[in-house]
């Protein structure tokens, strides 16, 4: 046999054969690859199986208080118990609408949570870029103390308030609800940690260009935080709505009283009928799933964007 032919013999080395090795550049799946493949999937569905079930334990309750606001009261206490009405009515809406100040209070609720987070967001963004951005003396310090307050319980601070509140004269007002709510050193620090990973270029070139250090915040600053400025936003407003305890404290006109507050009276009035009590809370909470729906991008996009997802 000659050389040329030995040499058309020999295998082509970019054709795996059947017990060969895999060359590095070709896109034939190696056993170790399958394997982390296979690996990758169990553990995805795993973590799905995980999430229904937590899901579960969360949506069941929510089920069961949507579905017990359209029952007629006496099947709200039956045993056996129904998950779904044997008869749909709205009575339990109409009576709570009708026989409560439900209105009011979600206005009341409306109005402090709005006026809430401007105040939080504008205080904190501010605070925030002073920490980030400046530097005097005792700045690590004063820091570490705005973000100490994080760990102070509220109730520590419910009687000192409401005494200057009282002395304030700011008690069944809208003032005296939203003033106690508008120090938020949690938001303090996660604007801290979105500016000090701001590029200082363009403040930079600003600066140089004349630009005061108010309107590089305002219109460099500002604009170029807008995804963490809308997740502190609807943080700071969930937090406000579903807040209790503070305006619980400071209010005792039924016409200043928010709508966590309010329930309270809600459920007083109607004892144990279930019936209504689920309706008010479904009404209270209807805001809340409306923001989440329609800003819930934002959400995820600012908790992304302030680089605390992965603490």
């Amino acid at each position: 046999m000659t050389a040329d032919a030995l040499t058309l013999d020999k295998p082509d080395p970019a054709e795996p054969s059947g017990g060969g090795r895999v060359p590095p550049g070709s896109n034939r799946p190696t056993g170790r690859g399958r394997g982390r493949r296979r690996r990758i999937s169990i553990s995805t569905v795993v973590l799905f199986a995980v999430t229904a079930v937590l899901a579960a334990f969360w949506l069941l309750p929510l089920a069961w208080a949507v579905l017990t606001s359209f029952k007629p009261e006496g099947e709200t206490t039956a045993i056996p118990l129904q998950w779904f009405p044997t008869e749909w009515t709205l009575d339990a809406y109409r009576s709570v609408i009708g026989n409560s100040d439900i209105g009011l209070w979600m206005f009341n609720s409306i109005v402090t949570a709005v006026i809430t987070t401007i105040l939080v967001v504008l205080v904190s963004s501010m605070a925030a870029y002073g920490f980030a951005r400046t530097t005097f003396p005792g700045r690590r310090i004063l820091l570490a103390l705005t973000i100490i307050g994080i760990m102070v319980p509220p109730q520590v601070l419910i009687v000192p308030l409401f005494a200057e509140m009282v002395a304030l004269g700011l008690v069944d007002t809208y003032w005296g609800i939203i003033l106690p709510q508008v120090v938020a050193p949690a938001m303090v620090f996660i604007l801290v940690k979105f500016f000090q990973a701001l590029p200082t270029e363009l403040e930079e070139a600003a600066h140089m260009d004349g630009a005061s250090r108010w309107r590089i915040y305002w219109q460099i600053v500002m604009p170029l935080s807008r995804p963490v400025l809308a997740a502190v936003s609807i943080f700071t407003f969930i937090s406000t709505w579903n807040n209790f305890l503070w305006p619980f404290i400071v209010t005792t006109d039924p016409n200043a009283m928010t709508l966590p507050v309010g329930l309270v009276a809600v459920q007083g009035g109607y004892g144990l009928r279930f019936a209504e009590i689920m309706a008010a809370a479904v009404l209270a909470a209807l805001p809340l799933l409306i923001i989440f729906v329609l800003f819930q991008r934002q959400v995820v996009r600012g908790i992304a964007h302030t680089g605390l997802s992965g603490q």
